[in-house]
């Protein structure tokens, strides 16, 4: 595996493909009370990421990775510094502000599907399109191109009591691709998966990462997740410890 450490000052003539910076973390400190006291979970953090990334969050549980990433997504707000993302700054949005963005730019993907049990796929997969207000006709290209993309034209009609745990995974990227976000948040994805339905989600979501240039952020510590990184950035206790750009991803 080749790597190459990552300079944050000249970042964004790192790798051509990477394109402009869409998400900026700086001297970020997240803080959470505990009794009469706080918890630190973020620590002076100061990243960017660029157009077109498949970067990981990893490190232990407890080391801030999630709680990053929910910063990212505006599910949660900074204690101190500031996060922008796609030229807006997360902790000065209103939350229909946060919510829009999410709507119109964000994708999601949890270790949980999260999927609707009395909709069908096409129907649980559409959802997102709803809220943007899309034909039914445009939204059927999109929906059918996205669940051809994920090998699931057969299982339209089916519901996710009739999947099996990667297929009902392939939904939920489906999901959160349809809408063709700028951005993927996936937290833990393969977690409930084995080796051979991981390998197939995370061939997949590089397949997307490659032709439509969608930038993914993972939080993780599966190391078949990480085999797949062009970028690895390490916390530990939340701080950042290692940040570095994978010339050559080794799946195993």
């Amino acid at each position: 595996m080749n790597n190459k450490n990552l300079n944050n000052e000249v970042f964004p003539s790192l790798g051509g493909a990477r394109g402009g910076v869409i998400v900026e973390v700086k001297n970020l400190v997240k803080k959470f009370p505990i009794g009469t006291g706080f918890f630190t979970a973020l620590n002076e953090i100061n990243l960017k990421f660029g157009e077109g990334e498949f970067a990981g969050l990893v490190g232990p549980s407890g080391s801030g990775k999630t709680t990053l990433l929910n910063i990212i997504g505006t599910l949660d707000i900074p204690t101190e510094g500031e996060v922008v993302v796609l030229s807006k700054s997360v902790g000065k949005l209103t939350p229909k502000e946060a919510a829009q963005l999410r709507k119109e730019e964000l994708g999601f993907i949890f270790q949980s599907y999260n999927l609707l049990p009395v909709y069908t796929v096409f129907e649980n997969v559409e959802f997102p399109l709803l809220l943007l207000n899309m034909s039914a006709e445009e939204r059927k290209q999109r929906v059918m191109e996205t669940l051809e993309w994920l090998g699931l034209t057969d299982k339209e009609k089916s519901r996710p009591a009739q999947l099996s745990g990667g297929e009902c995974q392939r939904v939920a990227v489906a999901r959160a691709m349809v809408k063709r976000p700028t951005l993927v948040l996936a937290d833990e994805p393969t977690a409930n998966l084995d080796s051979k339905n991981s390998h197939n989600i995370l061939q997949a979501m590089l397949k997307l990462n490659n032709e439509l240039k969608t930038s993914f952020i993972f939080a993780t510590h599966d190391e078949k997740v990480i085999g797949y990184l062009k970028r690895i950035i390490q916390l530990e206790d939340g701080k950042v410890v290692d940040d570095k750009v994978i010339t050559t991803p080794n799946p195993t």
